[in-house]
């Protein structure tokens, strides 16, 4: 049975979640929001959006799975390897003169881009005087970060991400296997601090050095887009470094002028002023 959703019944739907949970999606790219939400009620078969609605705002747990829908979680360690190259070659000189360095995962998902980012760190003798905050809006990823611990299935990919990172040692060194799941190295996470934090609704809560936030604001509409680039625009350091995903852009931010391209290609800016 196919499902459409009416523009005004959506609109209500959103501002119902955000009065009654403080969710606030009312500002992500429409389409996408609604191709997730029609995901969803498929495979809760429900096929009118006023039934998802009333049984969204009664039931918490339901309400927890439809956050997991809508938050994206689409990640892996080392994720577009040249990312990672471009800050190993262009941006740790800068950042080992930080005698702290703080670094935001913003969006930070099911936790791979944290690990890929504490490997390299370690690798460059970083790890130790370093914090890396973590955050996200869906604490279900978060846990998951947390623990550090996933499929064995993903660990080709993941080692074949790393070493077209320019990983400097063994993979597996960073990893113990058990039947059909891998654990990350607790020391990997000795430093980092798991949070949730709302890019929508939440206000910068640090200074960085390094902030780095892929493939989220692609699905927010340009207003919020705007928001979370003065937050981090805040949130940086003078000199500080943002690193956004390949399909994102500062070219339409008000705060454009106030960035410089450190690497066009891997959509890494420069705070200068």
């Amino acid at each position: 049975m196919s499902i459409t959703i009416d523009h005004n019944e959506y609109k209500e739907l959103l501002e119902s979640i955000r009065f009654i949970y403080g969710y606030d999606f009312t500002e992500y790219a429409e389409l996408s929001v609604k191709r997730r939400i029609i995901h969803f009620m498929k495979n809760k078969e429900i096929y009118a959006l006023d039934k998802l609605g009333k049984l969204l705002l009664k039931d918490e747990r339901i309400f927890e799975e439809f956050v997991q829908e809508l938050s994206v979680t689409v990640t892996e360690m080392f994720r577009d390897p040249t990312f990672y190259k471009s800050i190993r070659d262009n941006l740790v000189k800068r950042l080992a003169t930080y005698p702290i360095l703080r670094i935001w995962i913003a969006g930070c998902a099911t936790g791979q881009e944290v690990y890929s980012m504490a490997i390299l760190l370690k690798e460059e003798n970083l790890l130790e005087r370093s914090i890396i905050y973590a955050t996200d809006i869906n604490q279900k990823s978060l846990q998951t970060a947390r623990e550090g611990v996933y499929s064995l299935t993903n660990m080709k990919l993941y080692t074949s991400n790393y070493l077209d990172a320019g990983g400097k040692k063994s993979f597996s060194e960073y990893y113990m296997a058990k039947y059909s799941s891998v654990m990350f190295d607790k020391s990997l996470r000795e430093n980092v601090v798991f949070s949730p934090h709302n890019l929508v609704a939440d206000q910068s809560f640090n200074e960085f050095q390094l902030i780095i936030c892929r493939n989220v604001i692609m699905y927010f509409n340009q207003n919020l887009q705007n928001r979370v680039v003065d937050l981090f625009y805040e949130s940086l350091c003078p000199f500080g470094f943002l690193g956004l995903g390949d399909k994102e852009s500062l070219l339409f931010a008000d705060k454009k002028d106030y960035f410089e391209e450190t690497d066009k290609k891997e959509k890494i800016f420069m705070k200068i002023k």
